[in-house]
């Protein structure tokens, strides 16, 4: 019987939102993998990342396996795809010695995800090996519940942007019907503030980060000025609206 590699989303941050599914799945898995930052030499960082954080509460320490996924770099393509071979050929190696083996990832697994790149690196080295996910609580969907922002009515739009794509594509959805959820911008706090300026939607907008965690921050699109935020911050501007209910249907 072929090894299953598993992909788990865990949420953003607080561990009560993983799913009962995802529960199980970590439980019943052989062992669980968690990826952690390296250092530039591609080594362990030793610093406890959130997807591990989260199974922690779930699993035993000795059944969680921490795999260097990322260097702590982002201009060098060929250095970060090398890690993640190594990361592949390392959870290939757990899949020839275990039936099961759980990958926790932030978010969802489908949704801008490691796991994606590790699948793929894993069918290469044991074509065999069977692939499944199991979907988890996204950011967007902590920050609406969080803040109050409703994500869609009606016959609304939803449109997610990755700012570190570039804030011109964020401009471009914003000037859109509908509602616009930017991930990782905290870098570019100011022109994500000035693309919600120019395009009328900063009032109504809010960001967060950190959400679950006890430096969680939420707070309206009017405080992004005050300069850089935690990369993986998360914006929601909702749709224009006119206030009546069931206007968009």
């Amino acid at each position: 019987m072929s090894s299953r590699l598993i992909g788990v989303g865990v949420g953003p941050g607080d561990p009560e939102l993983v799913t009962v599914k995802g529960v199980n799945a970590l439980r019943e898995a052989d062992v669980v993998v968690v990826p952690v930052m390296g250092d530039a030499d591609g080594k362990d960082g030793g610093e406890r990342g959130r997807a591990e954080a989260t199974v922690l509460h779930y699993v035993p320490e000795e059944k969680v396996v921490r795999v260097v996924f990322a260097l702590n770099e982002r201009s060098d393509r060929a250095r970060r795809e090398a890690a993640w071979d190594a990361a592949g050929e390392r959870v290939a190696g757990l899949l020839r010695r275990h039936s099961a083996v759980a990958f926790a990832t932030i978010g969802d697994p489908n949704v801008y995800s490691t796991f994606t790149y590790l699948a793929h690196t894993v069918q290469e080295s044991l074509p065999g090996t069977r692939i499944d996910t199991v979907p988890g609580i996204t950011a967007m969907q902590d920050l609406a519940a969080r803040s109050g922002a409703v994500l869609t009515e009606g016959t609304e739009p939803l449109t997610l942007v990755p700012v570190t794509a570039g804030s011109a594509l964020l401009k471009d959805a914003l000037g859109g019907p509908g509602t616009v959820v930017a991930y990782k911008f905290g870098r570019q706090a100011h022109e994500v503030a000035e693309a919600l300026r120019e395009t009328g939607r900063i009032d109504d907008a809010v960001w967060g980060a950190s959400l679950g965690l006890p430096e969680e921050t939420v707070r309206p699109a009017t405080d992004l000025e005050q300069g850089p935020l935690p990369y993986l911050s998360t914006l929601i501007s909702p749709a224009p609206r006119d206030g009546t209910r069931g206007g968009k249907l």
